[in-house]
């Protein structure tokens, strides 16, 4: 595969870094703010998000088909998520998680089937 192949994909993940952090990154620095306060950053944060999301899904739509986008976009969204769990938020995975994502992996691997 060529780079090109690969820069949906890390389109995907840099939006999935901004995504994360709009999304739960507030619980730990806004958790005492008023709920405006957090909206409004994380719809700051989200912006950041889409600025890659769009241009990544618009890349990648042809090369992937939509269901073979949509479940690379939730794969990569679990990681992001895991990591962004694990190492920002100092909060445990157990092995539940792991199982939980062997199944979106095996999603992965049907979706991407002949």
């Amino acid at each position: 595969m060529t780079l090109r192949a690969y820069l949906p994909i890390l389109l995907l993940v840099l939006s999935n870094i901004f995504m994360i952090f709009a999304w739960y990154g507030h619980l730990k620095h806004l958790r005492e703010s008023s709920l405006w306060i957090a909206i409004l950053a994380s719809w700051g944060i989200a912006f950041f998000e889409y600025v890659l999301m769009v241009p990544a899904n618009r890349m990648g739509f042809g090369r992937y088909t939509l269901p073979q986008l949509k479940m690379i976009q939730e794969v990569v969204t679990l990681v992001v998520f895991a990591i962004f769990t694990a190492g920002y938020m100092k909060e445990k995975l157990t092995l539940n998680h792991f199982w939980a994502g062997c199944c979106l992996i095996g999603a992965v691997f049907f979706t991407f089937r002949k």
